[in-house]
């Protein structure tokens, strides 16, 4: 951290899914802040569980921002095992203030 300078962040966190995505995740975020508290990240996820069905895991890449408590990303298909390996696409994350997560593939 310094002053004019972007603080530089790292989080790892895991979710739960529930829905057309069902198990678990685990998430590397790296994130810079500035002073306004906004900031751009990017992640790589990786999905355990089923998707639309099929069972096997995910890799995604994210490319976001945060902005007033609410975080978007884009998404990109990295990588899939079992019945997901091939997968290839692109999606969409949303999260609000109150830490509700949505994540669109396409």
């Amino acid at each position: 951290e310094g002053r004019g300078v972007a603080k530089l962040t790292r989080a790892s966190v895991k979710k739960t899914y529930t829905g057309d995505i069902t198990g678990t995740s685990a998430t590397e975020w790296l994130m810079a802040y500035e002073p306004d508290q906004s900031a751009i990240f990017v992640g790589i996820e990786r999905i355990k569980g089923s998707v639309a069905g099929k069972k096997g895991s995910l890799v995604l890449q994210h490319v976001g921002a945060f902005k007033d408590g609410a975080a978007t990303a884009a998404l990109t298909v990295l990588s899939g095992t079992g019945a997901l390996k091939g997968s290839e696409g692109t999606g969409t994350l949303s999260a609000d203030p109150k830490g509700s997560v949505s994540l669109s593939l396409g």
